[in-house]
């Protein structure tokens, strides 16, 4: 592909993964970009990621074939009207938010329909910042493609191809489709995780047992509360409709599973988890969504010095990486007293396989 110029406007988390990415299966194209942050742009600059750091947006920006829109949702769409003098015919206008409907109209607004395609990398992390970005992070993540109404068949099929250059997996959707899916889940899970962290800090014991006794199962399902609050409060305020509406039916279907309580109805609770479990269990075992699947095994030994480091010992030795590694010391939804996260999927196969062979009682998720 003979792209030799891509502009970002942002470097943040999702930004810096795609400049990281494009640095890697594209080392040869110019890389500029535009941050608010000084600090951001120059350990990019120093990293290798972009070669050109961008103090405004001007005509640094003329003559890329694509520009990645990767600052928080109201800012992109402000940024829309500085670069509209800077966009060639041929260029490719991109963002990467997960509302789509808000830009879209902007984009109508200011004519720009023939250069822009929008862009959703359905990947993430807890974590934020150019300083967490990875080149892997978008790789065999669905990249949801939403073109505008004008914009060419073949300008569509040049990103499709870019974005599986990424080795990402491109899906073209409608914008207003993207955003009620995308409010079902990923925004919703993302409202009820802080809510439920929330109802537990406000209903806590005065000496915070609850805080203490946390089981991983609700860590596990709390886990994305510690993502920014900033691009949430933002992902809420432009997505309000499709959210709200969402809600509302969430909100019923809470209440028919408090009638099921109080009525002590067998069949109701039963056939509630039931149905949750064949087809939560139906979907599909690769990380290619929002929220990431995390990569653990959890191993049974004997509390004895030298315990974890002999396990840690074996893995190293053949050239396991570890991500994390602790006790785990409420095991209501655990097996095993030993949890061992990693990276991929990969690692974690390989680390039951040798635990195994020496003895340890292994149990995967």
């Amino acid at each position: 592909m003979n792209i030799k110029k891509i502009g970002f406007i942002g470097l943040g988390l999702i930004g810096g993964s795609v400049a990281k990415a494009i640095r890697q299966y594209y080392p040869d194209c110019e890389i500029l970009a535009f941050d608010k942050s000084k600090e951001t742009l120059a350990l990019a600059v120093q990293d290798g990621t972009i070669h050109t750091s961008c103090s405004t947006i001007d005509d640094n920006f003329r003559g890329c074939t694509y520009i990645f829109l990767c600052a928080p949702i109201s800012y992109n769409t402000a940024y829309l009207s500085q670069l509209k003098n800077f966009l060639d015919p041929d260029c490719i206008l991109t963002d990467v938010g997960s509302v789509k409907s808000s830009i879209h109209e902007e984009v109508i607004s200011l004519g720009l329909e023939s250069n822009f395609i929008g862009g959703h990398p359905m990947a993430g992390s807890e974590k934020s910042g150019f300083v967490n970005a990875k080149a892997h992070l978008i790789e065999n993540a669905y990249y949801i493609l939403t073109p505008a109404a004008k914009v060419s068949e073949e300008k569509i099929q040049a990103y499709r191809t870019f974005v599986e250059s990424l080795k990402a997996l491109p899906i073209i959707l409608d914008h207003q489709e993207h955003d009620y899916i995308t409010g079902a889940i990923s925004h919703l899970p993302h409202i009820l995780a802080a809510s439920l962290v929330n109802f537990v800090r406000d209903h806590d014991t005065q000496n915070e047992l609850m805080k203490m006794l946390a089981a991983g199962g609700f860590k596990d399902i709390t886990r994305i509360a510690s993502s920014s609050p900033v691009m949430w409060q933002q992902i809420c305020l432009k997505n309000k409709e499709n959210i709200s509406q969402i809600l509302e039916e969430f909100i019923e279907a809470l209440q028919n599973a408090k009638k099921a309580v109080d009525q002590s109805s067998e069949r109701l609770l039963y056939s509630m988890f039931e149905t949750s479990r064949d087809y939560r269990n139906s979907m599909p075992e690769s990380s290619a969504g929002p929220i990431k699947k995390q990569f653990a095994v959890y191993c049974d030994i004997i509390d004895e010095a030298g315990g974890i480091a002999t396990i840690a010992t074996i893995l190293a030795s053949n050239m396991v990486n570890i991500k994390n590694i602790g006790i785990i010391h409420n095991r209501e939804f655990e097996e095993g007293v030993l949890r061992i996260e990693f990276y991929d999927g990969e690692a974690s196969a390989k680390a039951a396989e040798l635990l195994k062979k020496h003895r340890y009682i292994v149990y995967k998720v």
